[in-house]
């Protein structure tokens, strides 16, 4: 079985959609964990709605490329994600695998530590939130170095949300939750 970190982020009905993203990963894998869920500004785009963004750690068999473009892919699909030119365009759900055991890879259309986490408060805080002694394979950082060094201006822990979504998760996600997001620089 494999550790595997997912980053999870949302601007689009993101309360919705991050929980349900959140349910499809545990009905189709080992959810161990859950980080704290944070409402974060968009980077360089001010005119966009803020983003629910988060990290859940699941165990798995399943190697990267499996876990990724069978699993994390077919949820963004049903939960109506639409690849555009625009890398920055709002999205009802973004799955990104960023790190998988201690595995380092570039292959596959995977990299392996995200290299992201390096420079992304919203996935190195969460991540060091599950895995606070985890070292980032095939760069040799600790994530706590690496979380101390973000900023966490822009980020806002949305207490409430992860309270009840725990909640829900332990019993098996009996129903939805509907929350909203303000920015938190306003």
């Amino acid at each position: 079985m494999a550790r595997a970190f997912i980053g999870i982020g949302s601007n689009i009905e993101p309360a919705e959609n991050v929980w349900a993203a959140i349910r499809s990963i545990a009905l189709q894998t080992r959810l161990i964990g859950v980080s704290m869920v944070y409402c974060t500004d968009v980077l360089g785009r001010p005119e966009q709605p803020s983003y629910y963004n988060c990290v859940v750690e699941i165990e798995t068999e399943a190697p990267p490329a499996e876990v990724k473009y069978g699993l994390l892919r077919a949820i963004e699909n049903n939960l109506g994600r639409k690849r555009t030119e625009e890398k920055y365009a709002p999205r009802t759900i973004d799955l990104d695998l960023i790190v998988y055991g201690d595995l380092a890879m570039d292959a596959e259309g995977i990299r392996l530590p995200d290299s992201e986490i390096l420079e992304r408060p919203f996935l190195a805080i969460p991540l060091f939130e599950l895995a606070p002694d985890l070292v980032l394979a095939g760069y040799g950082l600790r994530i706590d170095e690496v979380a101390a060094r973000l900023s966490q201006d822009g980020m806002k822990p949305l207490k409430d949300y992860v309270k009840l979504l725990r909640e829900e998760a332990s019993h098996g996600f009996v129903f939805n939750f509907s929350g909203t997001c303000h920015s938190p620089s306003a």
